[in-house]
């Protein structure tokens, strides 16, 4: 079964990485938002991209294979959730870099929380009978097309956490090289 089929417990929506990943950057941000009203250090700046990271990537997951998916929802919810809030994390990001380097190897622990989802989720859906999304459902389609599809969205992990280390790294030398050049 899929989340349009029936009604949501709290284990079956927070069984959405869509949810957890946008829970992740609100507390992400507000956290950001507190700390400069207190004038206290922000948000690690591992912790801001491993949220940037899962938002981006369930923008991408959503265009690509969702966006046709009854979801039951509020029209407006898959807006702001989907296509919203991964724009805002993105652009917290790039506009205010991390003030330090950061290594490929530290940022490559943004994927464990995504291979643990997977995971979970796999196991999770025979004993519950439902998946959170189509394309992870091995009754309907089979594990052969669920490992394609979760090989082909942790290529798009994996590049991702790549260029997102490397934007961070490169607006960094440019918002310092601005701010003391």
């Amino acid at each position: 079964m899929h989340a349009s089929e029936v009604g949501l417990g709290l284990d079956d929506f927070f069984s959405f990485f869509t949810v957890l990943s946008n829970c992740a950057a609100v507390l992400v941000l507000a956290w950001g938002g507190l700390a400069t009203s207190l004038d206290r250090p922000g948000v690690p700046h591992l912790l801001r991209g491993a949220a940037t990271l899962y938002m981006v990537v369930t923008a991408l997951v959503f265009a690509i294979a969702l966006t046709d998916v009854e979801t039951g929802m509020l029209p407006w919810t898959n807006v702001v959730l989907h296509q919203v809030m991964p724009v805002v994390m993105l652009l917290d990001w790039l506009l205010l870099p991390p003030l330090r380097p950061l290594r490929y190897s530290r940022s490559a622990l943004w994927l464990l929380f995504p291979l643990l989802y997977l995971v979970y989720t796999l196991v999770r859906g025979p004993v519950a009978d439902w998946y959170p999304y189509p394309f992870l459902d091995a009754f309907t389609n089979g594990y052969a097309h669920v490992a394609l599809a979760s090989a082909l969205i942790s290529v798009a992990f994996l590049a991702l956490t790549a260029f997102l280390t490397w934007a961070g790294n490169t607006r960094r030398l440019r918002v310092s090289a601005q701010t003391h050049g």
